[in-house]
């Protein structure tokens, strides 16, 4: 059977995630609707690069599913990409080899992660960054996130209800840059990430700046796995899983 490959863009804010769950509107749930439409109402399941949590967005998730049918790739994406909501997009569209896996076999995931520096919340930014208005001392900040790359027992910077059992990971880039007068970008690129691993170190990385952690906090918390070391879990509308390399 055919397999495809999709690049698909989505507004995480008004979905419970990606995965499908039981009486819960999923991503993952829509495009499996418009998919079993254009198949004569005959299943088709999709597998993501990974999962998104509710109210994360992506710029660049990819998927791959087994289409009973060859299809011409632009009409097909085009078909996807008009029938699915209007929050969700399908921005590329290929045949591959049915050995390609979405998740399987990915060598590098990069995920940004947006701040409003504003004194008062913007509205049009208000689903799309966290909103943060206390002091922060950037350069601090920056100079602490270099102790995220490399690789790492992330364990400390993992929440509770995952199934993974091996949490060392290997991050490649950590960085941190204003965009105009108050906004803050957080780039982080690796070869995966743990269940709510990026808006945990962004949630520390701005108490550090902060001054309510020590600027060896992330240091420390992945040598004693302190969690007194990290702060709390950053609010899920900043985040955007931007790219995914294989």
């Amino acid at each position: 059977m055919p397999r495809y490959k999709a690049v698909i863009a989505y507004d995480g804010t008004h979905y419970a995630g990606f995965q499908i769950q039981q009486n819960a509107h999923t991503i993952q749930a829509e495009i499996e609707q418009t998919l079993s439409r254009l198949n004569n109402q005959q299943h088709v399941t999709i597998h993501p690069s990974g999962r998104t949590d509710a109210g994360v967005h992506a710029k660049g998730q990819v998927i791959h599913f087994d289409y009973p049918h060859v299809m011409d790739e632009e009409r097909f994406r085009f078909a996807l990409d008009t029938q699915t909501p209007a929050d969700i997009s399908v921005r590329k569209l290929e045949r591959v080899s049915d050995d390609f896996h979405a998740r399987y076999l990915v060598k590098e995931k990069i995920y940004e992660y947006y701040v409003d520096l504003s004194k008062s919340r913007d509205p049009f930014k208000r689903l799309y960054a966290t909103h943060y208005i206390y002091p922060l001392d950037i350069p601090r900040m920056q100079r602490a996130a270099k102790a995220i790359e490399g690789t790492h027992d992330f364990s400390v910077f993992c929440a509770t209800g995952t199934k993974v059992t091996d949490k060392t990971r290997t991050v490649y880039d950590a960085r941190i840059e204003r965009i105009g007068e108050t906004g803050l970008k957080f780039t982080f690129r690796g070869n995966g990430f743990l269940y709510k691993m990026v808006r945990m170190l962004v949630g520390t990385l701005l108490k550090i700046g902060n001054g309510r952690l020590p600027e060896q906090a992330i240091e420390l918390a992945l040598a004693t796995c302190d969690k007194k070391m990290t702060g709390p879990t950053a609010a899920p509308e900043g985040l955007f899983l931007s790219e995914v390399k294989y």
